[in-house]
């Protein structure tokens, strides 16, 4: 896995599927997370046209086949598993090829097809948390592990 990790970090961009604006969320907590290490991010959510994080708004994506050079971006997950299902389909054919799927994002045909489908995917038992592996507890040790140490803001 921490060759997954690796290549996941690698990326030049990333994507977070499942973006919020609502502090509560996951979706809030991960994009920020990578706001917060000076990373190349966008969020996509095909319900909001912008996503706001301590007062900048950003704007979003609606989904993986709009990003622009969809193949350089790694994609973090934060949706049910129904939604990811249809997700996956859609990066896999933009061309993403690595996928880092947040704890309850999926469920086993989920994981399966990931598996099959993509270069490199993050996901399941494993990462220093107790519920799998996860940007915001084993996000750091990735970075370093692909040189990408990049500042915190």
């Amino acid at each position: 896995m921490e060759a997954a990790v690796k290549t996941f970090f690698s990326s030049p961009r990333f994507a977070v599927a499942g973006a919020s604006s609502d502090p509560t969320k996951f979706g809030y907590k991960i994009f920020s997370w990578y706001l917060a290490h000076s990373l190349p991010v966008t969020p996509l959510n095909p319900r909001s046209p912008t996503i706001t994080v301590a007062s900048t708004s950003y704007p979003t994506t609606a989904s993986p086949s709009l990003l622009p050079d969809a193949a350089s971006y790694s994609l973090s997950v934060i949706t049910p598993p129904k939604v990811t299902s249809a997700l996956l389909k859609e990066a896999k054919e933009a061309g993403i090829t690595a996928v880092w799927l947040q704890p309850g994002s999926f469920d086993d045909e989920v994981l399966d097809y990931a598996r099959k489908e993509f270069k490199a995917i993050v996901a399941g038992e494993g990462g220093r948390g107790g519920e799998g592996w996860c940007v915001l507890v084993d996000g750091e040790a990735g970075l370093k592990s692909a040189g990408r140490e990049e500042a915190r803001l």
